[in-house]
């Protein structure tokens, strides 16, 4: 088989730093851009197009029209010559390229021939992936269909941009509401007093002797208390919607270690099985149910699990442990990433730790890229997180990641 050295974007820090900024769910996204998909293969006549992400050492297939196909590894990808390119790339048979002749959709089903595609570039100049059309048969494509690519290509970019935005105005507005109850609570105290003491003073009545005063006072017990019903009424808004419940289902706009585990295993699952690995993803039923926020823990986690799947051999295992930490002043999300894979160094450790991590090769012959652990300690980092490594040669690493969250 041709073992051809797969190229890297002299940018290629940079270009997986613009991708984690969408914080895109890879498995979320085919209802998104099935649309635009279908009509890259419409236009061009061809029968498979393919909308694919590419990070560290996967391709994720988030959208496709006539093949059903969800990652690769991207050392195995065509598009990983795409994100190369400025403009694109294309091949009239792969069969007879010596980089792609022995890949499995060359010689197996589908049997493709023909490839072309285009990057899908953000604003920065940053090749995120590629739009992606395949057919069994060469195709030529005339300058109206290749601008009509471009065109889908960008709506493509466009639809993560708007997404990136809608995802950030729910976050807040999630933030605003939590404010909200947190503000509801502590005014409830101190106005349950305040009106508790205009009680006490106007019960006294006359035995005052102070007309104004007990005018006055009576003035601040009706104020008092439509500030206290303002509170009950907001606390009450957030009962109806299960805002207040530890243990509630989760809404579209909540995240928690249950729907995070099932994220995980559907992500990484088929990688596991590829490899013949076991897979497992561990939470604590007591506090699986709490919200917290989602930001970055795929690109984190992710990165982490591909790491430790690479390291392993045929035959090991990678275990995810996720907790949650809770006390009265903190809420920690503790993130355990086990494999019995070959284990490393000292100076391989300190390397990831001091953001320096280098590129070796994976167990199963798979190609290394150095940056994806390099983007985890970036991103931990970014969140006021911890990292830390235990290793031993030949008997495994543990990756443990511990990222404070809002209360």
């Amino acid at each position: 088989m041709t073992n051809t050295a797969s190229p890297v974007p002299i940018n290629e820090m940079e270009r997986l730093l613009s991708l984690s900024e969408f914080d895109i769910d890879y498995s979320d996204h085919y209802e998104t851009f099935k649309d635009l998909a279908k009509l890259a293969a419409k236009v061009t006549g061809t029968k498979i197009s393919l909308v694919n992400l590419i990070d560290s050492l996967t391709q994720w297939t988030i959208s496709n029209h006539g093949l059903e196909l969800e990652q690769m590894l991207r050392e195995d990808s065509v598009c990983q010559y795409t994100i190369m390119e400025t403009d694109h790339f294309e091949i009239g048979d792969l069969s007879l390229d010596e980089r792609f002749k022995d890949k499995f959709y060359v010689t197996g089903d589908p049997n493709v021939r023909y490839y072309y595609g285009i990057p899908l570039r953000t604003n920065s100049g940053q090749n995120i992936g590629a739009l992606c059309l395949l057919d069994q048969e060469e195709k030529s494509l005339d300058p109206e269909k290749i601008e009509l690519m471009k065109i889908i290509a960008d709506e493509i970019v466009a639809r993560l941009k708007t997404f990136k935005v809608m995802e950030g105005l729910k976050s807040r507005l999630l933030e605003a509401k939590q404010t909200q109850k947190k503000v509801a609570h502590d005014i409830r105290g101190p106005l349950g007093g305040i009106v508790g003491l205009a009680q006490i003073i106007r019960d006294q009545g006359e035995s005052n002797q102070m007309d104004e005063v007990l005018e006055f006072i009576n003035l601040i017990h009706k104020s008092g208390n439509s500030i206290l019903d303002l509170a009950e009424e907001i606390l009450e808004t957030h009962k109806e919607k299960g805002g207040i419940k530890p243990a509630a289902t989760p809404t579209g706009n909540e995240f928690n270690l249950t729907v995070f585990k099932d994220k995980l295993e559907k992500l990484y699952g088929p990688q596991a099985k590829h490899k013949n690995i076991r897979f497992q993803v561990l939470t604590t039923t007591l506090t699986e149910k709490v919200p917290f926020s989602k930001n970055k823990l795929l690109q984190i986690t992710g990165n982490l699990i591909s790491n430790a799947m690479k390291f392993t051999p045929e035959g090991g295992e990678v275990t995810v442990d996720l907790r949650l930490i809770i006390n009265s002043d903190m809420l920690a999300l503790q993130i355990l990433v086990t494999d019995s894979g070959v284990g490393m160094s000292a100076e391989n450790m300190n390397a990831i730790l001091s953001g320096n991590a280098s590129s070796t090769e994976g167990t199963g012959g798979e190609q290394g890229f150095g940056f994806g652990l390099a983007l985890v300690k970036h991103l931990v980092d970014s969140l006021d997180g911890k990292i830390a490594i235990t290793s031993e040669r030949g008997k495994g690493t543990t990756f443990e990641i511990n990222l404070p969250q809002s209360m």
